[in-house]
């Protein structure tokens, strides 16, 4: 019950404070959101180094650790796949994101909703989208909390912290977009409600056994990882082009091993 509880803080409470800063501070600029998104990949980075993948492998083996890592990258790439052909169809937009409304799919979703009907479908899209980030995440909660309190806690704190600049993010352009800031503020909100459910298949995985907790590590991790270097670096450097952000990116990685080691 409690990872379920740490699941939900860390989803809906730290995106919903990145659309809460954003609404009441105005949107921020493309440098401040890429250095946070930065920051958040060396904390996230963090996470799974130096606190899924050991704990994975001293519950089971190396091969197996290895393994749920393929699987969490091979997971997600798919549904990643999935939701950009299902919101795009032009090949050429498939491979690369140019802006942080395409990574989110907000340019297609909230912008050129024309009518309720089409306002409902198009945020159900986005939420999907947003939320295939966040499952891996309550899953390593949840896996994590049913095999260490303290780790899921400590993991709950480090995801809620990355939530927030993608909660800024996310926000953004929803309210250059001219939707209201209620609304913003819930959309954002929900878009962590899934890290509820991923903690719920984590717990439920967990339960198995010692060597289905490492799997679930794994495979969240590698989830993880994919998600770091594939779209949330990439879209900060795209969004400066400032070589600082490496900087801010190794803070992050050294500030997680710092919370991680006192945890």
């Amino acid at each position: 019950m409690q990872a379920l509880i740490f699941s939900a803080i860390a989803g809906v409470c730290g995106t919903g404070l990145g659309g809460i800063i954003t609404a009441l501070l105005g949107a921020k600029s493309d440098k401040m959101i890429s250095a946070l998104l930065a920051f958040a990949a060396g904390v996230m980075t963090s996470i799974v180094c130096f606190g899924l993948i050991p704990e994975a492998t001293e519950l089971s083996s190396l091969p197996i650790t290895i393994l749920g890592i393929v699987a969490g990258v091979v997971i997600v790439m798919l549904l990643n796949r999935a939701v950009d052909i299902f919101t795009d169809k032009r090949q050429d937009k498939l491979q690369v994101h140019h802006t942080h409304e395409e990574l989110y799919h907000e340019s297609c979703v909230l912008c050129q909703s024309n009518n309720t009907t089409t306002l409902l479908r198009s945020g159900i899209i986005m939420l999907v989208a947003i939320g295939l980030h966040n499952i891996p995440e309550g899953m390593a909660i949840g896996a994590g909390g049913t095999h260490d309190t303290e780790l899921g806690l400590l993991l709950a704190v480090m995801i809620a912290l990355h939530n927030i600049p993608e909660g800024m993010a996310i926000s953004a352009p929803l309210l250059a977009c001219g939707i209201r800031k209620q609304r913003v503020i819930l959309l954002t909100a929900l878009s962590g409600a899934p890290t509820f459910l991923g903690g719920l298949i984590g717990i439920l995985l967990g339960g198995i056994s010692d060597v289905a907790i490492a799997l679930s590590l794994s495979v969240a991790g590698g989830a993880m990882l994919y998600v770091v270097f594939g779209e949330i670096i990439p879209q900060a450097i795209i969004m400066t082009k400032s070589r600082m952000l490496t900087i801010v990116t190794l803070f992050g990685i050294i500030l997680g091993l710092a919370v991680t080691a006192m945890g």
